[in-house]
């Protein structure tokens, strides 16, 4: 069986985790999203477990407490996790995992890996997507769902994290969609193809030429 892939994709707010997600995910039935559990509201025309669990402060912790989540971090007042025990479950049949989390959430899933904490250490592979500044805010602007403060609150945040990029394996300077979904699905194929991510078996049958 092909490996599995922990594909964490970070960017700032409004820089294209979403739509780059669903775009891989059109791309290939084995690419799945791991759902992330907030305690923010819900958008218009956000659905409970397709974009996001929403949940309670208090039901967020109490999961919190319980080791439920591979990560979880503080944005703007909301807290957000990943739940840990989908994504290996996933990775153990094979398919390729995707995680569109912050910055400060890449860096604990990365602790975790490090500390031997995560059963697939070495599915993980980082993708950071790059906006310009110029991008950024008019993303921000369209999604028409925040104020003016929260817009400078968020590209205020964003300047930090972009500085966090050479944190990642990989970086794409995001743009249009389809260059950035060209550019994942290249960087997964050839993850894919490490040699270090095949079965220890050889993979030529008895048979075939030696060289």
């Amino acid at each position: 069986m092909r490996p599995g892939l922990l594909i964490i994709i970070s960017s700032p707010s409004g820089g294209g985790k979403t739509s780059l997600c669903k775009g891989l995910r059109q791309w290939s039935p084995q690419v799945v999203y791991s759902v992330t559990c907030t305690t923010r509201a819900p958008r218009p025309g956000e659905q409970h477990g397709r974009e996001y669990f929403f949940l309670s402060r208090q039901e967020f912790e109490q999961r919190l407490a319980s080791g439920y989540f591979l990560e979880h971090a503080q944005y703007n007042g909301q807290d957000y996790g990943t739940p840990r025990a989908f994504a290996e479950e996933q990775l153990r049949a094979g398919r390729i995992v995707l995680m569109a989390i912050d910055v400060q959430g890449a860096a604990q899933v990365t602790k975790s890996v490090r500390q031997g904490e995560f059963a697939y250490p070495d599915a993980l592979v980082k993708l950071f997507l790059m906006p310009t500044p110029t991008l950024l805010e008019q993303r921000l602007r369209k999604r028409g769902t925040d104020t003016d403060e929260i817009i400078a609150q968020r590209l205020a945040v964003a300047e930090t994290e972009m500085a966090a990029w050479r944190e990642f394996d990989y970086v794409i300077m995001t743009g249009h969609i389809d260059d950035d979904v060209a550019q994942a699905k290249s960087i997964i194929i050839a993850e894919q193809a490490r040699v270090a991510r095949q079965p220890k078996e050889h993979p030529w049958p008895t048979n075939a030429l030696s060289f």
